[in-house]
């Protein structure tokens, strides 16, 4: 959420920005300053009564105590219309601050002053590739082909006992899946992440926080009764453990890994492109994520896209790392990089990390705060996060890219954790 001083001090600059993302802010930015007007005017006010109670409650009391009684009482009951009027100032304040809340939380974040203009992911630009696209053999398969072959996942047992998008990972596929999950647990601990193992359902409150809500209620499971939400992401969880914090600023930076799985309705998805691992209702993910001083949050982003990326060299994948255009910019978002692996036998690219800048966005929403040294005031902290990585996808590719006429070789970086070198 932006910050309404810098919304009052940059509204042309906010609304100029924010077409990068496609949205016109023209509207609501004019409503937003109309009710902060409004809100300042009556906390004005509010402030003036409040200090004239003050100098009236000094004044009974010397009053009183010179034994004026009358004239005090006739003050005392003058306060009484003036603590009436600053009631029904504070009702009105209170309507004018939800309404300005209400209205905030609709602008998205504004993009960083790299981000390419664009309206889809037709415009993103490609920042750097690397890795080499194998040559199949001939007959060579798709991944759902593979895993019914090898008996690794089972898409049509996970469609009886849940719904489609819930596969069933059987032997060597359950294996090789928690091998990738240790192999990227262990590295991001090398790196100085900091494992945490959160909850897998979130309140309201955690998602607001991070921007999941109101903005992604549809693409969200909830459970009605207990009002809690399935995570899509570690992200929420584990950001949110920082919510309503003030930190210390020796305490930069903070860095997180957690492995869980993800859910995600993803409404209205269907057809060839969601085939097999694709696109899945529940996946797991590895996920990073660093709360960062706001000078040093992009290079910290530098850092964290160059930790991704070498887990993708680790695994021989080839790869591109793509920098996102306005217009597929999410909401929260200030700076995203998106990787993508290339799947051989399907022929196609697919999305396995997106590593993101924040900067103070989620923090505002979150209250999350760190104390500035030389000031010594609360300052908004910066957020950031990436998959590191999202399995589903990276399965899909390891799967086709790696098959031969003898099975599926295993990437020598896993092989001490799934115990074999190949699947047959």
């Amino acid at each position: 959420m932006l910050q309404i001083n810098f919304i009052r001090e940059n509204a042309k600059i906010v609304i100029e920005k924010l077409k990068i993302k496609n949205f016109d802010a023209t509207s609501i930015l004019d409503k937003i300053l109309e009710v902060d007007k409004q809100r300042r005017h009556l906390q004005n006010e509010t402030n003036s009564l409040e200090s004239e109670l003050n100098v009236l409650s000094k004044q009974i009391g010397i009053l009183f105590k010179e034994g004026k009684t009358e004239e005090a009482n006739r003050m005392k009951d003058k306060t009484v219309l003036i603590k009436d009027e600053v009631k029904e100032l504070n009702q009105k304040l209170n309507e004018r601050n939800r309404s300005l809340d209400d209205l905030l939380i609709q602008i998205p974040n504004i993009p960083h002053e790299s981000t390419p203009a664009g309206t889809n992911s037709d415009h993103n630009l490609v920042i750097r590739e690397g890795g080499s696209v194998p040559e199949l053999m001939k007959g060579a398969m798709p991944h759902w082909e593979l895993a019914a072959k090898y008996k690794l996942i089972d898409f049509e047992l996970g469609n009886k006992i849940t719904g489609a998008g819930f596969p069933v990972y059987t032997g060597k596929g359950a294996k090789f899946q928690r091998a990738l999950i240790s192999f990227f647990l262990d590295e991001n601990q090398n790196a100085g992440y900091e494992e945490v193992l959160p909850p897998l359902m979130v309140n309201e409150d955690s998602g607001f926080g991070t921007g999941q809500l109101p903005d992604k209620e549809g693409q969200m499971y909830h459970v009605a009764s207990d009002n809690f939400y399935l995570i899509p992401t570690a992200e929420v969880p584990v950001t949110n453990i920082y919510r309503d914090i003030i930190l210390d600023e020796g305490e930069f930076p903070i860095k997180k890994t957690s492995y869980t799985p993800c859910f995600r309705r993803e409404a209205g998805s269907y057809g060839k492109d969601v085939r097999g691992l694709n696109r899945l209702h529940q996946f797991d993910k590895v996920e990073i994520v660093q709360i960062q001083h706001p000078d040093k949050s992009y290079q910290t982003l530098d850092e964290m896209v160059i930790h991704v990326e070498s887990l993708i060299q680790k695994l021989n994948l080839p790869y591109r790392i793509m920098q996102l255009c306005g217009g597929d910019l999410s909401f929260a978002s200030a700076l995203t990089y998106d990787f993508e692996v290339f799947s051989a036998a399907q022929k196609k690219w697919l999305e396995v990390s997106s590593v993101s800048n924040f900067e103070s966005f989620q923090a505002n929403r979150l209250k999350l705060r760190y104390r500035d040294k030389s000031s010594k005031k609360p300052l908004l902290a910066h957020t950031l996060n990436g998959s590191a990585l999202a399995l589903p996808r990276i399965v899909a590719a390891l799967l086709e890219n790696n098959q031969t006429t003898k099975g599926i070789s295993v990437p020598e970086v896993l092989q001490s954790f799934t115990g074999f070198d190949t699947i047959q």
